[in-house]
């Protein structure tokens, strides 16, 4: 390398450390929430050898503890005066020390999720304990410290996603002071689109709603060009919370040659809820979710090129061109 060309690269390299240095801090400030594990910290701590949620809603949980004298375990998560208590199974190990394990599904206070087993769990920072016991009945009382950040990847998937069945979010965090939590999320309003039917005549869409309910308000599906005022509304069938209405492509053909998008929502009542896709863990959804285009035949006589398709945000769009126009009645031609 040239004398001429050593500064560039010296600054180079500094500002590549600044630049993983402010990542770094950023990936701990995601995964750190500002609670406080509260009192001293006590001699008893475990750290856990696995901790995360999969699928939106399947608590995993694993920790190691000396095998002598434990009998049984159980993790409990606190928030507040609330308590939910989670059994822990005991695997011994070649080394002569206990596993203690748990994968159960987590459910939302105010979600839908029927009873079953699993904790319920409302809105907040839950803390994490272990309370072991030995063959003499007695009780020990663990607190759970914090595993190492999660890597950040900029893979398929994302490291956590809502809960398919309620919308809520579990997501494992940790305090400032080094504890294991659990941040719960209630779910975000909006309309889930769950599937759509693209054939040759029509185009059906398949959705619920997912942190709101339609009681009494008026409930229409609307579909809006793009970067225009022009928007078509049609009527959903509902079948409680969930709902399926055709695209009224009839209406959203611009004349020959002319593209136009359009974005679909849901009024209910005074709220417009955009149709997307937001229950999953799936990164680029326009990548992963993609739909061929269509020529579509409509009763009216006319043919539409027409592409549904998922944005890069999760949103149902339909893309229209008229390749021939519905022919005109003999009262129009007169």
């Amino acid at each position: 390398m040239s004398d001429s060309l050593l500064p560039y690269a010296v600054g180079a390299a500094k500002r590549a450390r600044r630049a993983a240095v402010r990542m770094r801090r950023r990936v701990e400030q995601l995964h750190t929430v500002p609670a406080i594990g509260g009192g001293i910290r006590p001699r008893a701590q475990l750290r856990p050898v696995h901790f995360s949620v999969s699928s939106g809603r399947t608590l995993n949980f694993a920790v190691a503890v000396p095998g002598r004298g434990v009998t049984s375990a159980v993790l409990v998560l606190s928030h507040g005066t609330a308590r939910e208590r989670v059994p822990l199974e005991l695997e011994p190990q070649a080394d002569g020390t206990l596993l203690l394990t748990a994968t159960v599904p987590l459910r939302h206070r105010d979600g839908p999720e029927p009873a079953g087993r699993g904790p319920v769990l409302s809105t907040g920072i839950w803390r994490l304990a272990v309370l072991l016991t030995d063959s003499e009945g007695q009780t020990r009382h663990t607190k759970i410290t914090a595993a190492a950040a999660p890597e950040v990847s900029d893979g398929p998937t994302l490291p956590y996603s809502p809960s398919p069945t309620s919308g809520a979010v579990f997501r494992p965090v940790r305090s400032v002071d080094g504890y294991a939590l659990l941040k719960v999320r209630p779910p975000r309003p909006h309309a889930e689109l769950t599937s759509f039917d693209l054939r040759w005549d029509r185009i059906t869409v398949h959705g619920r709603l997912i942190g709101c309910t339609r009681g009494t308000a008026t409930a229409t599906a609307e579909a809006v060009v793009r970067r225009g005022n022009q928007a078509v509304v049609t009527e959903p069938e509902w079948d409680g919370d969930r709902f399926t209405f055709e695209v009224p492509l009839d209406r959203m053909g611009s004349g020959r040659g002319t593209a136009r998008t359009w974005d679909l929502f849901l009024r209910l009542g005074g709220s417009r809820l955009k149709i997307a896709r937001q229950l999953t863990d799936v990164r680029h959804p326009r990548q992963v979710y993609r739909t061929p285009f269509r020529i579509v035949a409509l009763d009216n006589g006319s043919l539409l090129r027409v592409h549904a398709h998922v944005t890069a945000a999760g949103a149902l769009a339909v893309n229209c061109a008229e390749v021939i126009a519905a022919p005109r009645s003999t009262e129009e031609v007169a």
